[in-house]
């Protein structure tokens, strides 16, 4: 039997609202005091969703926004328009951001400095979205090159690409707000005379923060918990022998106590219900692919290069690539750590994993 396709994954969840979508500079109200925005991103994936929720800090009645897009002149613009029609003449309280990757952090800047307000994020991805916005991370230059060399790449014009991206993540988000509110796993935030809970999660960024009212039945997941592609979980140059993988399983499991009724509020896609069966399609998705990954390992030693059509079928370009690079040493890794597949430095200068064979 062949296995579900992404169509018939999708079709086991409910989209209460269903192809409707904001328009570019507009907000959708999606549960009692809880607005959706959506706007477009440069890459592949080609949108990312915000959100305003009501509040009311200090007696000052307003607006919480929820993550914020890259740092570009569209995204900006786009934020004018929402601050013009969307916030009923009230002003912006915070900015909570779920994570440190470019679209979610990229205009907090700009956001906490047009409107004097702090930002709310977890300390770790504080801290590296504070050191990647003024050097390099996994996403490009010297180290990021030299560290998908070892794991398989030797098309020396990718390498070459791969170092000359040492801005990537500056040009994205050029600048990280000084001082922060921490939010940590447990803890509850009102937000509006609501309580928040906040519920960490690893393996896609290094300290998510997703954020759940019990009261209005809302998971703002972030992207831990995405309804049709599953989360990019990878391994970087700047934690070279993490176990992502694992990490991110174990993170789903912290959202399985949600009621299966919990509207799912995603970075991308669309609101859905229907978490308990997002869960196990995710989980059983990596587990497939670990199968197939360990299969491939032992027929041959193989790097992650070699891993990379195992995992994905279809063409990628490099950008693509480097992303599919950490999902293949992620997978590999996961298999390592469980002490099913041993790591060995090959005479190329590659790690190569092959099974264990039973004794």
């Amino acid at each position: 039997m062949n296995p579900p396709t992404k169509d018939q994954l999708e079709a086991r969840l409910n989209y209460p609202l269903a192809d409707t979508l904001p328009g570019p500079g507009q907000a959708l109200e999606v549960a009692p005091g809880v607005k959706w925005i959506r706007m477009r991103l440069p890459f592949a994936l080609d949108h990312i969703n915000l959100w305003l929720l009501r509040d009311r800090i200090d007696g000052v009645e307003g607006w919480t926004i929820v993550d914020c897009c890259i740092d570009h002149a569209e995204s900006r613009a786009q934020w004018e328009q929402v601050f013009e029609n969307q916030l009923d003449s009230l002003p912006v309280l915070r900015v909570i951001v779920t994570h440190m990757h470019p679209d979610h952090i990229g205009l907090a800047h700009w956001l906490c400095e047009r409107w004097k307000v702090p930002m709310w994020i977890s300390a770790t991805d504080f801290g590296v979205a504070r050191l990647a916005s003024q050097s390099t991370t996994g996403f490009g230059g010297d180290s990021a090159a030299a560290f998908f060399r070892q794991h398989g790449m030797t098309d020396e014009n990718s390498l070459a690409q791969i170092r000359a991206r040492s801005d990537y993540y500056p040009k994205l988000v050029p600048q990280v707000p000084g001082h922060f509110r921490r939010m940590m796993d447990g803890q509850n935030i009102d937000i509006g005379g609501h309580d928040w809970r906040c519920i960490s999660g690893f393996g896609h960024a290094p300290e998510h923060i997703a954020l759940y009212c019990e009261t209005l039945g809302v998971l703002i997941s972030g992207d831990m918990v995405l309804p049709r592609i599953s989360t990019n979980v990878s391994v970087y140059d700047n934690e070279p022998e993490s176990d992502a993988l694992t990490l991110f399983l174990d993170s789903l499991q912290k959202f399985t106590p949600l009621t299966e009724n919990t509207l799912v509020l995603p970075s991308h896609g669309k609101p859905f219900v229907g978490l308990h069966e997002r869960i196990r399609q995710l989980d059983e998705h990596h587990q497939d692919r670990l199968a197939e990954v360990m299969e491939a390992c032992q027929t041959n030693a193989c790097n992650a290069m070699d891993i990379i059509p195992v995992l994905f079928t279809r063409a990628l370009d490099l950008h693509q690539i480097t992303f599919a690079m950490g999902e293949s040493v992620a997978h590999l890794h996961r298999l390592w750590f469980a002490g099913l597949l041993k790591r060995e430095l090959a005479d190329d200068g590659t790690y190569r994993f092959s099974a264990i064979t039973p004794t």
